[in-house]
């Protein structure tokens, strides 16, 4: 198999372009970024080709520049594959809530829990959906334009807004819904719900505005206090949440035994 800096090499022969060539462009680059990063000196070059060194990102993006490369294919030469990112990154057995922003989102997925080898127990910042979840099509979500929207994975964990926002739901917020509404709703299911960003983490609830401070207020059935944070500067909010994805299941809430007949 053609080793990748076999590959950098016949690209670079098939331009005509010598190790000074490339260096002399690679210090262009340097300048024009302002970082020496950029630079690949005339020995690195020969020891990315012939000895198998593995330039670090800075020079993948020169060589790339130079050689009219695709960085991402340039990245799976190396054996680092960026459509995996989302799968290795949900492996990754993280207990406290946290956010994900990846490029592109194509599908949404729900989580399989007898498949699980994670325990993604925290609510959840979504972009792009796991490969290694259950997988189904946005449509699910209303027909909402899913390029408009930003991400947000209910933890297994959080029973805040349950029964409205089941553990494990997908929801979809909208950025540009981020004013906290007084009033304008008769009953719980048309109060707005926010998803928020704190120091610790990720909240999801209704929320009221109480002169400096933010209160969000969980679903009563959830029997969760409401917590307090000064706004703004201990919480910001990301937007609303315009749509859920659930899945309905026989999962009994947190502390309710279950019983076995034998």
């Amino acid at each position: 198999m053609e080793r990748p800096g076999e590959k950098l090499k016949r690209v670079r022969e098939r331009l005509t372009l010598t190790y000074r060539d490339v260096e002399q462009a690679s210090r262009q680059i340097a300048t024009r970024r302002g970082s020496d990063s950029f630079a690949i000196a005339l020995s690195r070059l020969a020891d990315i080709e012939h000895k198998g060194t593995i330039p670090t990102i800075h020079r993948i993006y020169t060589l790339c520049a130079i050689y009219r490369l695709d960085y991402e294919e340039v990245l799976r030469w190396y054996g680092v594959t960026l459509e995996l990112l989302e799968s290795d990154a949900m492996q990754i057995g993280l207990r406290s809530t946290h956010a994900f922003q990846f490029a592109q989102i194509t599908q949404a997925a729900v989580a399989q829990p007898a498949d699980y080898e994670i325990d993604p127990h925290k609510t959840t910042f979504l972009s792009h959906l796991v490969r290694r979840w259950g997988r189904m099509p946005l449509s699910f979500l209303n027909g909402l334009d899913i390029k408009q929207y930003r991400y947000g994975f209910i933890g297994l964990d959080d029973w805040s807004m349950y029964p409205i926002l089941r553990p494990g739901s997908l929801v979809a917020i909208d950025q540009n819904r981020q004013k906290i509404a007084a009033d304008g709703w008769t009953t719980e299911l048309d109060r707005p719900i926010y998803f928020l960003e704190h120091r610790n983490g990720y909240r999801c609830g209704w929320c009221t505005l109480m002169n400096e401070n933010i209160l969000i207020l969980p679903h009563p059935a959830s029997h969760q206090p409401p917590l307090f944070f000064k706004f703004p500067g201990e919480i910001d909010v990301i937007g609303q949440v315009m749509g859920v994805a659930m899945l309905i299941e026989s999962r009994k809430h947190r502390g309710v035994r279950h019983t076995t007949k034998v």
